[in-house]
This record gives structure tokens, C-alpha cells and sequence, in this order.
């Protein structure tokens, strides 16, 4: 197999507040979050210091792809790049379909666990230089994870750059909610065990289009299913086929880890 080519990538000063790689990393890879990875089991929440809590659902991720899951990786094309590719279900999934597929994380737990159910993964900031740039079909962020940063724009536009000209995102927003919110935010446990603070965002799919018809993207399709939300996205350029093919990178490039699956679409709940 050749080598995929590494694309230009915005500077460290260009990264979104949050968004620095090295900052990703301490705050994925240290626990609670790697410890509820590796026991596959919660309770863990993102936590705001006014007390407010998202639970994160540890024991889904941790489990084989569901009927929500299966329908997005149904309507994939091409070679796929899962970011925040968590624990590796959806990349696993895909792989055992006989598809080209990459999973990205900060978290060293996160990819750890990809590795070992079967799947490729390298620890990487979806930020940083990462293999096919501009020639994956399909991108995903599922799983809450178009929060990465904080800023939904930079990471749309980000996400521009990585897929091939027309190439499809899939987005998991928050159901039956308008919401565009900011928040900072700790991984925490039950014990009350918290990891460093990083900004995040959450967004219902009114908000998800909006910024996406800013930042030059094309609605393509919405649904519901088992009460997650989802939306595909075309990204700027000519309309592209299915028979893509853009070179998944090297499993051996890098076997530790990138990072943990971030917030899901579930609904906070309010906790002092």
C-alpha cells in the first residue's frame, strides 16, 4: 500500500480555544476518563462547576454497534474517518464489514481498545495532521462529538479539509432540541474523581445547519432513531461517487491511543 500524503493543517495558534492536541491528550487520557474506558462501565459525566451534569454512556460505547449505529454506517461511502472514535465500536463495525475505515482519538485508553477489538486507530487530535487529508469519503462525528473545542465552526471547517471534494459528514446532535451552547466543562466520576476543564459545545440540528450552511456546507438528509439524532452533511465541491478511494493509513502507524468518545447526544441532567 502507499503512503498517504499529509495535508497542510492550520498552525497551533490557529487551533480553537480547547483544541490544542496537547491539551486534548492530558484531558482524555487522564482519569476518570481512561479508567471507566478500561472497566467499560460508568458512571461518567462531563460536569460544569455550577454542578450541571451530562452523563457519558460508557456501557453503549463499550458494546457492539446498535440499530442507531448500523444505520449510519449503512449510508457511509467510501473509505470512513470515525473522530473520537471512543472505545472503537463504529470503527470495529465497519472493519468487519470489509470497509476502509480510521478511528482518531486523544485518549491512549480509547485507542488501546479500538486496537484490541479489531479495528485501526491512531492517537491523534483531530486537529493535528492525519493521513488521507482531503480524500476520505465519509467523516463521522457521533456520539456528541461535534463539541470537539468548543467551536462548531472550526471544527466544520476542519472537517472540510479531510474529506474529498462533496464527501459526507455525519453528525449526532442533541433530539428535539434548538440548542447551540458553549460550556466548559471537567470529565468527572461518581466518586467525584475530575480530570482538567475544556471547553465544549452541544448542538440540536437547527443549530448543526446553520452553521453548517456559514461554513459553505450542503444539507443532505436528517432522521431519528431509537431516540438519537443524526444529520449528513456534503461538504463544498462536486457531488462524489461511492467508489471513492482514498487509502486508509497503516494500523501499525500507531497502536496506543487517541481519544475517549465524547459527550452523547443524552439530555443533562441538573446535579449540585
Amino acid at each position: 500500500m502507499s503512503t498517504v500524503p499529509r495535508a497542510r493543517v492550520p498552525g497551533r495558534a490557529a487551533h480553537p480555544h480547547g483544541s490544542d492536541p496537547d491539551v486534548a491528550h492530558r484531558t482524555w487520557s487522564a482519569d476518570p476518563y481512561s479508567d471507566a474506558l478500561r472497566a467499560e462501565r460508568g458512571p461518567l459525566y462531563l460536569r460544569r462547576s455550577d454542578g450541571w451534569l451530562l452523563p457519558l454512556d460508557v456501557e453503549r460505547w463499550c458494546a457492539e454497534a446498535d440499530a442507531a449505529d448500523l444505520e449510519v454506517l449503512r449510508r457511509c461511502e467510501g473509505p470512513v474517518l470515525d473522530v473520537g472514535c471512543g472505545p472503537g465500536r463504529l470503527v470495529a463495525a465497519l472493519g468487519a464489514q470489509g470497509r476502509p475505515v480510521l478511528g482518531i482519538d486523544v485518549s491512549e485508553a480509547a485507542v488501546a481498545r479500538t486496537v484490541r477489538v479489531g479495528g485501526q486507530a491512531l492517537r491523534r487530535s483531530v486537529f493535528e495532521p492525519l493521513p488521507g487529508e482531503g480524500r476520505w469519503g465519509t467523516a463521522l462525528l457521533i456520539d456528541g462529538n461535534v463539541g470537539i473545542g468548543g467551536d462548531p465552526r472550526a471544527l466544520l471547517d476542519r472537517m472540510a479539509q479531510l474529506l474529498s471534494p462533496g464527501g459526507l459528514l455525519i453528525v449526532e446532535t442533541v433530539p428535539d432540541l434548538d440548542l447551540d451552547e458553549r460550556v466548559l466543562v471537567h470529565v468527572a466520576d461518581a466518586r467525584g474523581a475530575a480530570g482538567m476543564p475544556f471547553p465544549w459545545a452541544r448542538l440540536g440540528t437547527p443549530a448543526l445547519l446553520r452553521h453548517a450552511r456559514q461554513a459553505g456546507w450542503r444539507a443532505a438528509d436528517q432522521w431519528t432513531v431509537g431516540g438519537r439524532s443524526f444529520a449528513a452533511l456534503r461538504s463544498r465541491g462536486r457531488s462524489r461517487s461511492t467508489n471513492s478511494t482514498a487509502e486508509p493509513p497503516n494500523s501499525r502507524a500507531d497502536s496506543s491511543s487517541q481519544r475517549g468518545r465524547k459527550p452523547s447526544a443524552d439530555r443533562p441532567v441538573d446535579e449540585a
